[in-house]
């Protein structure tokens, strides 16, 4: 598969889903959106671009307007990660909208005659930290820790099943932290902290974390979609560097135009205050490792990230810049 007329994006209006529309529309590719309500904000006028309705994902979607003349889906669409949960039973509701939902998105693709499904799943599959000079790989054994992660492990196998079945070439990306404008959760508590000046007490973290700017993302998913050797592949994918903690919010400083006021504090310290706060979790990321090997997709699909990390640190604090926040 080499080239694309018309897709189908899942999760259009998404942070991710947003990204990759525009790169595809400027590329002359006819997009089909497909959303869970209408947005009068995605691409008006465009003559390349279109809205499928598809309301809330689930086992029981019709997803016959989105996929009609489509020759490549792209499966953004899903229940994300949240830090404090209030579903009386997460890991169900993580498999009714990220397994249930991407196999019956992929069972109407195949028999829709799409050639190509990629499927956008997360760094949580392989777990959720990495020790001192390890990176995670494609040929590492999945290890998800979380309702999350698992409900993508288990969307990634069931896809896989269902890719044997009808022979619709499947291609699984799992990216680690995403940045970039309209970022939300950990990333953009990160800039309001930068952003009002507030003291850090993570000057003595020295962990390295692989980033991956949403510009970067939306190339490789289209990578991913025309290159012929990328079919029935997993991929990890980054930036290409990886920074400390406090390495990144000092760069976030410089790129916000503002102080960055960070003091040492011993991790374990930090450690016990997050435990102590109920917040372990949170913690452990910003004080742990979590480090992704992208070679391979470098390696099969000549892909190079076209955004560098400093480009993508530059835009996202533009964005914020922006938004003027108080």
């Amino acid at each position: 598969m080499t080239s694309l007329r018309k897709v189908c994006v899942s999760g259009a209006s998404g942070f991710v889903g947003h990204e990759l529309c525009h790169l595809l529309l400027a590329r002359g590719i006819e997009v089909v959106g497909a959303t869970r309500k209408p947005s009068a904000e995605l691409f008006p006028d465009h003559k390349l671009f279109s809205q499928a309705v598809v309301g809330n994902v689930g086992p029981e979607t019709d997803w016959g307007q989105a996929l009609a003349g489509v020759d490549a889906v792209f499966h953004l669409a899903a229940r994300v990660h949240v830090m404090r949960d209030t579903a009386h039973d997460p890991l169900a509701e993580f498999r009714l909208a990220n397994v249930q939902a991407s196999v019956c998105l992929a069972h109407a693709a195949a028999a829709s005659g799409v050639k190509r499904f990629i499927y956008v799943s997360s760094v949580k599959v392989n777990g959720e930290e990495t020790s001192p000079g390890c990176r995670y790989s494609e040929l590492d054994a999945p290890h998800p820790q979380d309702p999350y992660g698992i409900s993508k492990w288990e969307a990634e196998q069931a896809l896989q099943r269902v890719a044997a079945d009808t022979g619709i070439e499947l291609v699984i990306v799992r990216p680690p932290l995403l940045y970039g404008a309209g970022v939300k959760g950990n990333f953009a508590q990160m800039l309001a902290a930068v952003w009002r000046r507030l003291p850090l007490p993570l000057a003595a973290v020295h962990n390295r974390r692989s980033l991956l700017y949403v510009g970067n993302l939306a190339d490789a998913l289209l990578a991913c979609a025309s290159h012929p050797a990328a079919a029935g592949q997993i991929y990890l994918v980054s930036d290409g560097e990886d920074v400390s903690t406090s390495d990144l919010l000092r760069r976030l400083a410089a790129a916000l135009g503002v102080p960055s006021r960070l003091f040492p504090c011993p991790p374990a310290m930090l450690r016990l205050a997050g435990r102590l706060a109920g917040r372990s979790a949170q913690v452990g990321r910003l004080l742990g490792s979590l480090e992704v090997d992208s070679a391979k997709i470098r390696r099969d699909l000549n892909w190079v990230p076209p955004y560098s990390l400093q480009q993508g640190l530059q835009a996202v604090a533009e964005w914020y810049r922006n938004q003027k926040p108080t």
